[in-house]
């Protein structure tokens, strides 16, 4: 990764960690609360590509009696746009999950991605004073979180995607 200071100023603003921590953070108590389960640390590097990127969000179905498969039959090129950003935006993640680690926020434990519940409020409070767009992306990494343990494994939500971890 290129050094902190060294980023552009559109790089700090919108890739920050704490940002995508937060991002995360919502992904995994949405993925916990449709399964009891906590996200996997692989469907993890899916939930900015599909949150960050203004197109694939916002086609994103409004619950999850939408499937993912029946979501693809829709938007049949969304597949390489996933693959293609989640490989741009690995790095980011890792960092998001390893700011999240060492802050509270999350917790990496058996290949799992746990949110920490107890900073709900913390997070509330950050999204207040957030922008509109930034409220939207956290409110979607929810329900992509619930989406991707509706569909079922990391496994079969890679192969439902066409990505390969």
């Amino acid at each position: 990764m290129i050094p902190w200071s060294q980023r552009s100023s559109e790089e700090r603003a919108l890739l920050s960690p704490c940002f995508c921590s937060i991002i995360l953070w919502h992904a995994a108590v949405g993925y916990t609360a449709q399964d009891g389960e906590n996200l996997s640390f692989e469907e993890a590097f899916l939930i900015l590509p599909l949150v960050l990127h203004a197109g694939l969000r916002s086609s994103l179905p409004r619950d999850t009696r939408t499937s993912l498969p029946v979501w693809l039959s829709r938007y049949p090129l969304a597949p390489a746009t996933i693959a293609d950003r989640a490989r741009s935006l690995a790095p980011f993640v890792k960092e998001g999950i390893l700011f999240g680690s060492n802050y509270g926020v999350l917790e990496l434990s058996h290949g799992r991605l746990q949110a920490n519940e107890d900073i709900g409020g913390q997070v509330r409070s950050y999204l207040g004073r957030s922008s509109g767009e930034v409220q939207t992306c956290a409110r979607r990494a929810g329900f992509v979180g619930r989406w991707f343990a509706h569909t079922g494994n990391a496994v079969t939500v890679f192969a439902t995607l066409g990505v390969r971890p």
